[in-house]
């Protein structure tokens, strides 16, 4: 974000933008903080009524790298509504996903228009916004803690509910609907439907929010609660589950969030609130593998990196997050990197599906960062750098060299997720709605086309 004065005319030059670090810089009388477009080849806000604490991208039929505007994503999301009566599960697309191909330098001047509740503030080449697509079904249920998609299986879904329930579902007929619906008909409209779950598992003592399905084994999924206990699900066929009622048992306070090994079928991480992040076998009995103290408040989040399974992100209440290296847990600190940019509890973590280096991270400061654990600080590239740009940036410059970018403009920021399917979009909930938001300067290695 940038900031500047008001009550400027043409005749009086503005102030210089600046960079505005939250939490370190104060809004001064007469100053507002502006979004600066171009710092996005893609950015849209959108709503499904109530706050979402949880949501899922569904993996589609579109294409395994898509590069081409506009986008089409499909997602899943369960609400937080004011009554218990009114919370659903929501299936929704979103069609008409418009931005700008990446360019080395701004073609075209950048308007001021910088409401970052439209559905398009990002300097579209065609104009076009996006929209929340075509009849979104809504199914009734409790209140959603958390929610995931099967990788093999996008149709299935898992949520974990707040009257202690996990809930498997299947919800094929609906992602059909949506994706055989023309993007013109029936605009931004719901139905609404009673769908039973496949399975209501009641055996977690207490509610919960871990829950990972197996990106190794259709099905397999394990469920954490706030009473420090993990169930695994085995599948038994299509739509059937073996649900084992002796639980793993290791930490010593509430399951924030499990992750299943990316390269391991029977190996899968958990953290908690006792300041642990462990790791377990599943043939070898109920207790951890390995336990690892990794904060020194609770362990909210975890992410294990799909490209470079040796890696585990954690995101801690006190606003730090840490890398380990899982190949170093025998010799005792297995930490790679720690950082302490965010001073809120973070809230969400995950490794970017197609750079090996690049994680995105949301907090309760209301700021979502991406960082790259490749970049080092060159003071002398930077010296040349500075040397050919006439525009300063005023940037900070104590900022940590991997801090790739800052994306603000939402309140309450509970989760994200990048499409696994689009290189580079990130998507996510906040208490005032979603953001779609592909950064300028997030590179992507694309596969080369064949001729």
């Amino acid at each position: 974000g940038s900031k500047k004065g008001e009550g400027s005319s043409s005749s009086v030059p503005s102030p210089p933008a600046k960079v505005w670090q939250p939490g370190v810089d104060n809004l001064e009388e007469g100053e507002e903080l502006q979004c600066d477009p171009s710092a996005y080849n893609s950015l849209h806000a959108f709503h499904i009524g109530w706050p979402c604490l949880s949501f899922d991208v569904v993996h589609d039929s579109l294409g395994l790298i898509r590069t081409e505007f506009p986008h089409t994503v499909y997602c899943i999301a369960g609400t937080q509504a004011e009554k218990s009566s009114l919370n659903s599960i929501g299936i929704f697309k979103l069609s008409n996903i418009s931005g700008k191909r990446r360019e080395p330098v701004p073609t075209k001047s950048v308007g001021n228009d910088t409401d970052m509740d439209s559905d398009s503030s990002d300097s579209d080449e065609d104009g076009e916004e996006a929209n929340d697509g075509p009849a979104a079904p809504i199914l009734q249920a409790s209140s959603v803690n958390r929610i995931r998609a099967m990788t093999q299986k996008p149709h299935i879904c898992a949520s974990w509910a707040d009257t202690g329930h996990v809930q498997v579902w299947d919800f094929s007929s609906h992602l059909n609907a949506l994706a055989a619906s023309e993007t013109d008909v029936s605009r931004g409209t719901s139905t609404v439907s009673n769908q039973a779950p496949l399975v209501k598992f009641g055996g977690h003592k207490d509610e919960g929010y871990a829950i990972d399905w197996s990106p190794l084994v259709a099905g397999r999924l394990v469920s954490g609660d706030c009473k420090n206990c993990i169930h695994l699900w085995e599948p038994a066929s299509d739509s059937t589950w073996n649900i084992d009622a002796n639980p793993f048992v290791g930490h010593t306070a509430s399951v924030e969030d499990l992750q299943w090994s990316p390269t391991e079928p029977f190996v899968f991480a958990s953290c908690s609130v006792d300041g642990n992040v462990a790791i377990w076998d599943t043939r070898l009995g109920k207790s951890p593998a390995a336990s690892i103290k990794a904060h020194n408040a609770d362990v909210n989040v975890i992410s294990w990196n799909r490209l470079a399974s040796c890696m585990v992100a954690s995101g801690c209440d006190d606003g730090t997050f840490s890398i380990r290296d899982l190949r170093l847990l025998k010799e005792g600190d297995s930490v790679v990197a720690h950082f302490e940019y965010h001073k809120h509890p973070i809230t969400s973590i995950e490794w970017s599906p197609h750079e090996a280096s690049t994680l995105a991270v949301s907090s309760s400061d209301n700021q979502l960062t991406i960082w790259d654990l490749s970049l080092e600080r060159d003071e002398e590239e930077e010296a040349e750098f500075k040397a050919k740009i006439t525009d300063q940036a005023n940037a900070p410059t104590d900022l940590p060299p991997q801090l790739l970018f800052v994306h603000q403009g939402q309140k309450d920021l509970k989760e994200l997720h990048w499409h696994s399917q689009i290189p580079g979009m990130l998507i996510s909930t906040a208490a005032d709605g979603f953001n779609v938001l592909m950064p300028s300067n997030i590179e992507s290695t694309i596969p080369a086309r064949d001729a």
